[in-house]
């Protein structure tokens, strides 16, 4: 986005904001700019709980986007901010945290606390590739490619 587009976009809110009274009183069409970051948390209050035991109050610094995928079983994908996601299923007893492939039934605090490492890994590191014998390796990067030496 340039600069004169960026001036353009704050002109045409402003003149939303600040425009004139109608003859009409109603205000049920007003323009806030306190819009919620994740309007999904209002809808189900219950997910900004568990997201909150996962991460903290200050969840908003650490995901981008909430995004509701399934409906039946409820499933939403939680993008954090480096790019990687991990997703939150509601099931009538818990909800289910599927962080890195592996589930987490949050009804048990072990589990929580096993899921909150987890997503605190994929924060600082991103995504981990399991080996067969449980060890964990960085992601692979590709090689340089190599040319064959000429004889």
């Amino acid at each position: 986005m340039t600069k004169d587009e960026l001036k353009e976009k704050i002109k045409v809110l402003v003149k939303q904001v600040y425009k004139p009274e109608t003859l009409s009183m109603d205000n049920s069409n007003e323009i806030t700019l306190d819009a919620p970051k994740f309007p999904v948390l209002a809808k189900f209050p219950t997910l900004k709980d568990v997201i909150v035991n996962l991460l903290t109050d200050q969840y908003e610094i650490f995901i981008t986007d909430i995004q509701w995928v399934a409906p039946k079983p409820t499933t939403f994908r939680i993008v954090l901010g480096n790019g990687e996601n991990f997703l939150l299923t509601y099931t009538p007893r818990s909800w289910v945290a599927q962080v890195e492939g592996k589930k987490y039934y949050l009804l048990n605090l072990g589990e929580e606390e096993q899921a909150a490492e987890s997503i605190s890994r994929m924060l600082a590191y991103g995504v981990t590739e399991e080996k067969p014998g449980g060890t964990e390796t960085p992601p692979k990067t590709p090689a340089a490619e190599e040319t064959p030496a000429e004889a």
